[in-house]
């Protein structure tokens, strides 16, 4: 496996890293155990919070830095790769905050004598991790874990190695311990054998169904507690009362942020047949307003695609719908350009014969379907094997609550597209994966939760 960065808007190889060898890894793993261990006997929370708390800073004010890094591994807008800093700091500070209040012990009523329950750390985790939120979905795995008492090793992307590389500089220049977390440029096999090591007690993998399956299978075999949040193909859905000018704005981040490379970005636009003409229009238009170019350029608004791969999966995908059915209703030209970038493109009339039907396109692509009634829309959204998030456009709140309760989805956001905060949870249902990230839901997935009960005398 080929660790490097090859800038997406150049497709130009700017650094590649050396795969590690079996005996780094046996060195990291003895490092992070021997920390855990260290750990459960000294406790040391205060310490690890000060380090948090260090991390958010310096992410704060190297905050152009580490900004480019991920603009250069994976073509992320430069604006919005500052974004993800900001947010990565700021998941830092949560669990440094929250960590006392999460950790206090947690009474249960028994009338037969007293009983409560501790959390405690487990052992080291295995992070596998995708390229499109280079550092967030490193953070929202490690804070926790790390304030917590358990030790970390990632196997990053292939693709974005400076990013992994300079997140463990981070943390060592913050103060964690050796051992704390440690960055692995590791290959398949060697990711196997890190979850079968008796010294790791969990994994998480944000990625695909197929890389989740798998590493599921292997957790499953060693008896090691996993979390996967796995593809999206979510669902807005705009109802009868929706007000179609409050749409004007959101519509273009809804799809096109990160070049449309966001799990939970709306990939299905469901609308009721009252407002789907006018629906359409508002979407051309705000697709039209894209500006592809150099994704450092502030004027840049949709940026290329992660690699060379990327775009030419995307419209193999497009090609596919439209052989089958689909009408491009906007985009589907070609961008000459060594970058690899996709138009910005909007389907419609795709039947559930279609190939792409229940299909996640990773890439600037809109589906918009047209219902009889909300009803209908449900019954559309749910018809998917994903269900990670999903949305629900209309005026009368509580009426788009209860529309949303009724969709099979692991998060539902009301009157806007996805959103990620330290505080709320993250996660999945059916092929979209299992368990939490973020929130106290996050914190306790890798934590033994141990009973401490006394009868009464």
């Amino acid at each position: 496996m080929a660790y490097q960065t090859k800038y997406p808007f150049t497709n130009e190889v700017l650094k590649t890293y050396e795969n590690i060898s079996d005996q780094e890894i046996e060195k990291h793993l003895e490092n992070g155990h021997r920390l855990y261990k260290q750990w459960r006997k000294e406790g040391q929370l205060e310490d690890r919070k000060a380090v948090l708390y260090k991390v958010a800073e310096i992410l704060r004010r190297d905050i152009d830095k580490y900004a480019e890094i991920m603009t250069k591994d994976m073509g992320k807008l430069f604006e919005e790769a500052k974004g993800e800093v900001e947010l990565s700091a700021s998941i830092a500070e949560y669990y440094a905050d929250k960590a006392d209040e999460f950790l206090e012990p947690i009474p249960f009523e028994t009338d037969t004598g007293d009983a409560y329950v501790v959390r405690q750390a487990t052992g080291v985790i295995m992070a596998v991790e995708p390229w499109n939120f280079p550092y967030y979905q490193i953070m929202r795995v490690f804070a926790p874990n790390y304030v917590a008492g358990n030790p970390m090793v990632l196997k990053h992307a292939s693709i974005c190695p400076e990013s992994a590389q300079a997140f463990e500089d981070l943390v060592k220049e913050a103060g964690g311990q050796e051992g704390a977390y440690k960055n692995l440029f590791a290959d398949y096999d060697q990711v196997a054998k890190v979850i079968a090591d008796p010294r790791v007690s969990g994994v998480c993998l944000t990625g695909s169904e197929r890389g989740g399956a798998t590493i599921a299978e292997i957790a499953g075999r060693n008896l090691k507690k996993s979390t996967l949040e796995l593809g999206g193909n979510d669902a807005f859905i705009v109802l009868d009362d929706a007000n179609l000018d409050g749409l004007k704005e959101l519509l273009p981040g809804l799809r096109l942020n990160n070049a449309g490379q966001v799990c939970t970005s709306s990939k299905r636009f469901i609308v009721t047949e009252k407002n789907y003409d006018a629906f359409l229009e508002i979407l051309v238009e705000s697709f039209k307003g894209a500006k592809w170019g150099d994704p450092m350029d502030p004027e840049t608004t949709l940026a290329p695609l992660s690699s060379a791969k990327a775009k030419e999966e995307v419209l193999e995908l497009i090609q596919l719908a439209v052989d089958n059915g689909a009408k491009v209703v906007y985009g589907n030209e070609p961008i000459d350009h060594p970058g690899n970038f996709v138009m910005q493109t909007i389907l419609t009339d795709i039947t559930k014969d279609n190939p792409i039907f229940n299909q996640e396109i990773f890439g600037p692509v809109a589906i918009v379907h047209k219902v009889k009634d909300e009803d209908e829309a449900v019954e559309l959204a749910n018809d998917s094997s994903y269900g990670l998030g999903g949305s629900v456009y209309g005026e009368d709140l509580d009426h788009a609550r209860k529309v949303a309760e009724k969709v099979e989805t692991g998060m539902s956001f009301m009157n806007s597209g996805w959103t990620s905060l330290p505080e709320l949870p993250f996660g999945g249902v059916k092929n979209s994966g299992y368990g939490r990230e973020l929130s106290e839901l996050g914190f306790t997935a890798f934590l033994n939760e141990h009973l401490i009960y006394t009868p009464k005398q």
